[in-house]
């Protein structure tokens, strides 16, 4: 039978948080969730339907690969998981052309990556065996991918932790839940509250204390709430900001070897799509690539809403740190006046509604989604670990290959909670 008399704080209402609380709560436990923001779904946001036409996202979009855990609870909710397709184009600087996902190179890459024994970051594999002047192509195509996929630093990236994504197109399968995830959010936070999980927004955690085998909980202008457990399931940036008794504080030191990037997303409506007017070919356009400032685009695909999103990831994201959105919305508009060459003012004047999140100046993420190093195997092991009062949850510390994900943050809440339950 399960301890009803223990109480276990979350500390933050992401997706991670939520599940894992949901659990707790339906196997007996007393559940609160700590939330910095006013709201549930961290770097889950929906922007307002009123707005973008449908509820856009401001933060996690896509549906990656198989991702069971989410559909099943899409399935539950009752929402529909949609796979999308569409066509992949590049603009080389000079002419557009059609991609192929398994261009000439791809056959020589597969082959080095799975012979591959050693672990070593991207930039040296790449120096390694692809470091003639012949292979230029397709040490761009992989940094680009490195970058903007997965927000990663190719100097630091662990090779062997993407040799899946590379061996199988990525998660080739792409798909979006109809409403946006943040159906999914609504559905968990219901479910939360129906189990009795009590939610408590605008409290920013500053210190978990330890004393006579009981935790206190202090947030900033607020009461201590006392407990038996504590999960974090905060972003990794915001580790550092939490004082922690001193076991949990070794264990978080494990979270430096986890890599973790930035994304900027600007999402631009317009009146019409002039895209497809002017280039018929672009009417079953899903993604744009090239190498502008902002150099990934997407539409709505099948849908026909005349927004384009456009999407920087990694460390070129610290390049325009200094724009505030205004800022990053011309630097976007910018980047399509290139690619189609047309007057920026031309795009400028069909522009309807604009929103450029990023996330890494957002206060309680401090950056997108995690990815690996060659010492962050280890460092998950280490931090997942449930010896002590003070556990650690949420999508960085999730050990397949969807790290990164909403589906790793939702396993990962889940696993945590199947931890404790099982004590």
């Amino acid at each position: 039978m399960s301890d009803t008399s223990e109480h276990i704080v979350i500390v933050g209402a992401g997706a991670a948080g939520l599940m894992a609380a949901r659990e707790l709560a339906r196997g007996g436990k007393q559940v609160t969730i700590l939330e910095a923001r006013d709201r549930c779904g961290g770097r889950i946001h929906p922007l307002p339907a009123s707005e973008f036409g449908y509820p856009a996202d401001a933060g996690a979009e896509f549906v990656h690969g198989e991702a069971p855990v989410t559909r099943g609870l899409a399935r539950e909710a009752g929402l529909t998981v949609r796979t999308i397709g569409g066509a992949q184009w590049s603009f080389d600087g000079t002419d557009f052309s059609r991609e192929n996902p398994r261009d000439l190179h791809d056959a020589r890459l597969h082959a080095a990556v799975k012979d591959l024994a050693d672990d070593l970051t991207v930039a040296d594999f790449l120096r390694q065996h692809f470091g003639g002047p012949d292979d230029a192509r397709l040490r761009h195509a992989v940094e680009r991918m490195v970058e903007g996929y997965d927000a990663a630093d190719p100097e630091r990236a662990s090779t062997l932790a993407l040799r899946d994504e590379w061996m199988n197109d990525g998660h080739a399968m792409q798909a979006r839940i109809d409403g946006g995830y943040g159906g999914l959010i609504d559905f968990l936070e219901t479910g939360c509250r129906k189990s009795g999980v009590a939610i408590h927004f605008g409290a920013v955690v500053t210190a978990i204390e330890e004393s006579d085998g009981k935790l206190a909980i202090r947030s900033a202008g607020g009461a201590a709430q006392s407990c038996d457990r504590v999960v974090l399931t905060v972003p990794l940036p915001l580790l550092r900001e939490i004082t922690l008794p001193a076991t949990a504080r070794a264990k978080a030191a494990a979270a430096d070897d986890i890599g973790f990037g930035s994304v900027i997303k600007i999402l631009l409506r317009f009146a019409r799509p002039w895209w497809r007017e002017r280039r018929a070919e672009f009417s079953d356009m899903l993604f744009l690539l090239s190498d502008e400032t902002i150099p990934v685009w997407w539409t709505r695909q099948p849908d026909r809403h005349p927004v384009l999103t456009g999407w920087l990831g990694g460390p070129r994201t610290a390049e325009l740190s200094h724009l505030d959105p205004q800022g990053l919305i011309d630097a976007g508009i910018s980047s399509l006046a290139a690619i189609f060459r047309i007057p920026r003012q031309e795009i400028a004047r069909e522009l309807m509604v604009a929103a450029a999140p990023n996330w890494a100046h957002d206060p309680f993420a401090r950056g997108a989604y995690s990815w690996a190093t060659l010492r962050t195997r280890a460092a998950q092991e280490r931090l997942a670990r449930a010896d002590g009062p003070v556990l650690f949850s949420g999508e960085a510390l999730y050990r397949g290959r969807d790290m990164g994900t909403v589906e790793a943050a939702l396993a990962s809440g889940a696993e945590t909670a199947g931890l404790i339950l099982r004590g």
